[in-house]
């Protein structure tokens, strides 16, 4: 018998009474069930550094960005701590005249970014400083190693690193990010490291750095663009191959990785998430200069809603598992967010 007041609807019948909208119906209820958050504490700023004092140099390719000498760095260094922003990745853009084959000015133990690290620890003593130990900005041939004829060599290289990561490590920094993709790099920094008395030094690895595209603006940024002979498909992960790279993240855990990355970003959100789910250490992407530029771009030329698509493309990192984003729209977003 019908009841000529019930309103049960067909689509009722179809989905059993269940209805995915209830739950989207307002914005207090979207808020309510949102299954993830993006806050200041997700974020790491990658900067550039350059010598000179007073000095902020806008770069073409990556819009809003600016290298800045160590007396400027130290300045957004303020304003980063000031909006609670964890940490900084720092990023040296050293004179042509000091590079040369072997990469030797990376174990001056007063470059430019073992200068940039001592005054971000002075000036904001609440931000940690993350460095890179890769050879690329410190050689003449753009190359993240020794250059030996057409070859990266791998243990030559890997003495080097373990040489600029305790001169790092003296200088104040909290981590080191090698992204040179060397075998066997974690477990002889981590031993150097412990060796020299810094045991309470982290190790964040790149631990699945694939031979990308995405990388253009950021050579432009280390002017490493021009100089570069051949490409890096010898030591960076190949971009079709996931299963490779979660052997290579297998060993850097094994060595003693406390922290993993993923890079590019967003064209490896699975990577991002096989990792989380296969080892349980904390994950990082890093939001290239490329995934950078192309937004930017994007939203000058009114293609996109430019700060829309910053925010989705930053969550969509943090729904793949990760625990951070190295992200050169950190400082505005941490501004947005302050402001909500």
């Amino acid at each position: 018998m019908n009841d000529a007041n019930d309103k049960t609807h067909l689509v009722d019948r179809i989905t059993g009474h269940r209805r995915m909208r209830r739950n989207r119906k307002a914005d207090w209820t979207r808020r309510l069930v949102r299954e993830n958050r993006l806050t200041v504490d997700d974020l790491i700023w990658p900067v550039f550094v350059i010598p000179g004092d007073n000095i902020e140099e806008p770069i073409p390719a990556m819009p809003g960005v600016s290298r800045m000498s160590v007396d400027r760095l130290a300045e957004a260094a303020r304003k980063a701590e000031a909006l609670g922003i964890p940490a900084i990745a720092t990023f040296p853009n050293i004179a042509l005249e000091k590079r040369d084959m072997n990469g030797s000015e990376v174990l001056n133990p007063d470059n430019l970014i073992n200068r940039a690290t001592r005054a971000v620890k002075k000036a904001a003593p609440g931000v940690g400083v993350i460095t890179d130990v890769a050879l690329d900005p410190f050689t003449s041939h753009g190359h993240d190693g020794i250059l030996i004829g057409d070859e990266i060599v791998n243990d030559a290289t890997v003495d080097h690193i373990c040489e600029a990561a305790v001169l790092q490590a003296e200088a104040g920094a909290d981590i080191i990010a090698p992204s040179e993709m060397m075998d066997g790099r974690i477990g002889a920094i981590r031993e150097r490291l412990d060796a020299a008395g810094f045991q309470n030094v982290g190790i964040m690895s790149y631990a699945t750095k694939f031979s990308s595209g995405f990388y253009g603006p950021y050579r432009e940024a280390i002017a490493t663009k021009g100089l570069l002979k051949g490409d890096k498909a010898s030591y960076y992960v190949d971009t079709a191959n996931g299963t490779e790279a979660l052997r290579d993240a297998a060993l850097d855990v094994e060595e003693g990785a406390d922290m993993l990355m993923v890079k590019p970003g967003l064209p490896y959100l699975d990577i991002c998430w096989r990792m989380k789910e296969a080892f349980g250490l904390p994950v990082f992407a890093y939001q290239v200069s490329g995934e950078y530029a192309m937004i930017r771009m994007a939203a000058e030329r009114g293609a996109i809603d430019g700060e829309r698509v910053m925010m989705e493309t930053l969550l969509s990192f943090k729904r793949a598992g990760c625990d951070g984003i190295l992200t050169y729209f950190a400082m505005d977003v941490a501004e947005k967010l302050a402001k909500s």
